[in-house]
């Protein structure tokens, strides 16, 4: 089946994240671009994954590619239907970091502002899955300078996959765009198209 690549943006993220543009510009380089979906997520995990859920259906089997609450998402979607997953700085178990902290929110992006609420939360307790044993079928690309999650509840949640742990960076995950020939070429792509993308342009 032909590449292609299904992006999960995270909490309060959007197609406007700065991961997010660089992909789709890589992605126009190598002419993929229609073969990759990166959907605007409702705030409302049932809602994000029903939109997932349909974008999976239009790929056919997408690298599943999953940013801070995106890899969560992405952890599920990986499990439920045997895909393959790239998770950057993935939040684990995200339902049990609230602690009690609900109320309002607001998008970095678009501005929107939405309540958090009990809802939210018991639908994210619905996807929890166990540490997955999935060895490279799952790759997670960690940096310890992640100031939003600790690196470490990554690194044990899913050492039954390959992880890659880099010091220092930040949530954001600081140079993402200089792995980007790894992640198409994790996706299926030729490696010859993957070695043309020119990082300089992104």
């Amino acid at each position: 089946m032909a590449a292609s690549i299904l992006y999960i943006h995270g909490l309060n993220s959007s197609p406007a994240s700065q991961k997010a543009r660089q992909l789709i510009a890589a992605a126009a380089q190598v002419d993929l671009h229609d073969r990759l979906q990166v959907p605007a997520l409702h705030h409302h995990p049932r809602q994000a994954m029903l939109q997932l859920e349909e974008a999976i259906v239009t790929l056919g089997e997408p690298l599943l590619v999953g940013s801070s609450l995106g890899g969560y998402y992405a952890t599920h979607l990986a499990q439920r239907h045997g895909l393959r997953a790239l998770l950057i700085n993935p939040a684990v178990n995200p339902h049990r970091l609230f602690d009690g902290h609900l109320g309002m929110q607001r998008n970095h992006y678009t501005g929107e502002q939405w309540q958090l609420t009990e809802s939210h939360v018991h639908a994210l307790a619905d996807f929890e899955v166990p540490p997955p044993v999935a060895g490279a079928r799952v790759q997670v690309w960690l940096q310890t300078g992640d100031e939003t999650l600790d690196y470490r509840r990554a690194e044990t949640f899913y050492q039954g996959c390959t992880v890659d742990v880099r010091p220092g960076g930040d949530h954001g995950y600081q140079g993402f765009a200089q792995r980007l020939p790894e992640l198409f070429l994790f996706a299926g792509l030729e490696p010859a198209r993957c070695a043309a993308i020119d990082l300089a342009a992104l």
